[in-house]
């Protein structure tokens, strides 16, 4: 099986190269390679590639700028989707597409399931919104898994930020009115690799077959604040740290263009009773960055 992973050099797309590669033939691609927002270099270059399945790990993210750049996300995040989508149900291959909380208002009180009603509070949550529905309507062979607050300490991430400041301030102020699911690139990559290795001998019908909707989170859910102070705490680097307080603060203490979801954690039970799959505990997961 032939894999092209589209954001190869981010978050999840730099994990989840070596994991496809033990069963298939892996081809990364990031902005130098093609400009996913450029829709006709994006099919040409699909095309030339010819994969089986499309891992696409790339995205507009800025969640900030979107507000007043909504046909730039719109581009990156629901057209060229849709492009692929479309490109991977002529060739009878197919698409693993990568969404996120932020389709959500933060409002229920309790774990989102896949059948909730989404309601984006942003330009950003609005074009990741709507690259899934256009996968939907095309009835298109993709599986999309919806995360939440993925973090790396190889890639610039909160988690990363977070020790990067803790060596730099002695006091940190950090949100503590917002919880979610915080979850590990690398686990969230081994989940991809899992799904797509499960598909090997007919991926395009596995696909078809599973399409829809999954949540993909670290079990659990804390506020910004508790995964920063638990950061630091594991950080075997303390010595290098100038922190010596870190303080929980409101949302409103940092007004940004775009508004957080409050409270948006996933319930990820389908995706355990579809594939058997979960993820740790992003306590565990953690703690077991800090070490390997």
């Amino acid at each position: 099986m032939k894999t092209l992973v589209l954001g190869c050099k981010g978050q999840v797309g730099s994990e989840v190269m070596a994991p496809l590669a033990c069963f298939g033939e892996v081809v990364g691609a990031d902005l130098a390679d093609v400009d996913v927002g450029d829709l006709d270099a994006l099919r040409a270059f699909v095309r030339r590639v010819a994969p089986d399945l499309v891992v696409n790990a790339a995205a507009y993210n800025e969640v900030d700028r979107a507000e007043q750049d909504e046909q730039g996300a719109l581009r990156v995040n629901a057209h060229a989707v849709a492009l692929l989508g479309e490109e991977m149900k002529r060739a009878r291959g197919a698409l693993l597409h990568y969404s996120t909380d932020f389709v959500f208002d933060g409002t229920t009180g309790r774990p989102y399931r896949e059948d909730d009603a989404p309601n984006p509070l942003g330009k950003y949550g609005e074009s990741k919104l709507a690259g899934e529905r256009a996968l939907a309507e095309l009835d298109a062979p993709a599986i999309v898994l919806r995360t939440a607050w993925v973090w790396s300490l190889r890639r610039k991430s909160f988690v990363s930020a977070m020790l990067k400041l803790a060596r730099e301030r002695e006091v940190l102020k950090v949100v503590d009115d917002q919880v979610g699911c915080p979850t590990s690139a690398r686990d969230l990559a081994e989940i991809t690799a899992l799904i797509a290795y499960g598909a090997r001998a007919d991926v395009h019908r596995a696909f078809s077959d599973a399409r829809g909707v999954y949540h993909a989170a670290g079990a659990g859910a804390c506020s910004r604040f508790e995964l920063a102070r638990a950061a630091i705490e594991l950080d075997p680097a303390k010595h290098e740290h100038k922190v010596r307080s870190i303080e929980p603060v409101p949302t409103s203490a940092y007004p940004l263009p775009a508004r957080r979801p409050a409270s948006a954690p996933l319930d990820c039970g389908k995706l355990g009773a579809r594939f058997g799959l979960a993820l740790p505990d992003w306590r565990d997961s953690l703690a077991r960055a800090f070490t390997v």
